[in-house]
């Protein structure tokens, strides 16, 4: 689970790219700071994680499931939502999954380990560590507004993070994806 209680910077930049009140879905959302951060800004959230603490604290915001999404059924067959958010966790076989996942108009955030992380710490397994570009790949049907890949210090880190939207069947005029990311 993750330790800190503070949002990502990342996903506190790109968080203003969410349409207004459209459901937010938290993947391996350790104790909810997501959740949370989304919710104060008016947005149905949920959270999934397989630790039951977890989901414990992810049903003080909102819907909470508590599921092994690496070995069992994905428990969001069928649904979509405004934006799906995904921090330290790298599980490659989710991923046409969690794609799939973004609704129309909504938005892939994700910041997790790379290649390189190995020299820094953990995770050190390639297993968990973004290979260069495998991020840019991954959503490659997705409109990528910001991609980063590079080293981060406090706490000394490799990391892949990426915003990245889906488009709408509207096709009257160009969307309009901000890049002053603000605290929205």
């Amino acid at each position: 689970m993750h330790g800190s209680e503070t949002p990502s910077d990342w996903v506190r930049r790109w968080s203003h790219l969410v349409p207004p009140g459209a459901p937010v879905l938290d993947v391996a959302c350790g104790l909810g700071r997501h959740l949370r951060w989304f919710a104060l800004r008016g947005h149905p959230v949920t959270g999934v994680d397989r630790a039951p603490q977890a989901a414990e604290a992810a049903a003080a915001v909102g819907e909470a499931v508590c599921a092994d999404i690496e070995n069992g059924p994905w428990p969001f067959a069928g649904r979509q939502f405004g934006a799906v958010v995904v921090t330290n966790y790298l599980w490659r076989p989710l991923w046409p999954t969690l794609v799939a996942s973004v609704a129309p108009g909504g938005v892939l955030l994700c910041e997790t380990f790379a290649s390189g992380n190995e020299t820094v710490g953990r995770p050190s397994r390639p297993d968990f560590l973004l290979q260069p570009g495998e991020l840019l790949a991954t959503c490659a049907g997705l409109r990528v507004v910001a991609y980063e890949d590079g080293y981060l210090d406090a706490p000394a880190r490799f990391v892949q993070r990426i915003a990245a939207v889906r488009a709408t069947s509207e096709a009257a005029a160009p969307a309009r994806h901000g890049l002053a990311g603000g605290s929205s």
